[in-house]
């Protein structure tokens, strides 16, 4: 979900409602080192600047396409190395792609498998079910 980066600071309640990101979301990537702790006004809120609000768009797009919070990681330190290569996103991109490839091929195995299965069901009140046979037949 793509928002609009304000042109100065902003308090976390409106950060929060501008990129549709929940506040203890935004705590967390804080924690976990994804977001840099921000600035604080005189009153003690935390205030993010315009490059705070655009690296959280960059995390959320990145969770949009599944990329999990280490491939972000290894993102981010590239750009915030300010050294990086398209090849080297490149290389991330790919592995993370092949891993989505891989995970809709298993999906596919398991549609094929359960549409088996749900085929020798005729459903009804007995309580033969090929479905729960098919489950406790381990082999």
């Amino acid at each position: 979900m793509a928002f609009t980066v304000a042109r100065g600071p902003i308090k976390r309640g409106e950060l929060s409602k501008r990129s549709g990101c929940n506040i203890e979301t935004i705590r967390y990537y804080e924690k976990i080192g994804l977001l840099a702790e921000p600035s604080r006004s005189h009153g003690g809120h935390r205030l993010y600047a315009p490059a705070d609000q655009a690296r959280l768009g960059f995390i959320l797009r990145g969770r949009e396409l599944g990329f999990s919070i280490d491939e972000l990681r290894s993102l981010l330190s590239l750009v915030d190395s300010n050294a990086y290569t398209c090849g080297e996103v490149l290389d991330l991109t790919q592995s993370h792609l092949d891993s989505i490839r891989e995970k809709i091929a298993d999906l596919r195995r398991l549609e094929v498998m359960l549409s088996e299965v749900s085929a020798k069901c005729q459903g009804g009140d007995v309580p033969d079910c090929p479905i729960i046979d098919a489950l406790q037949d381990a082999d």
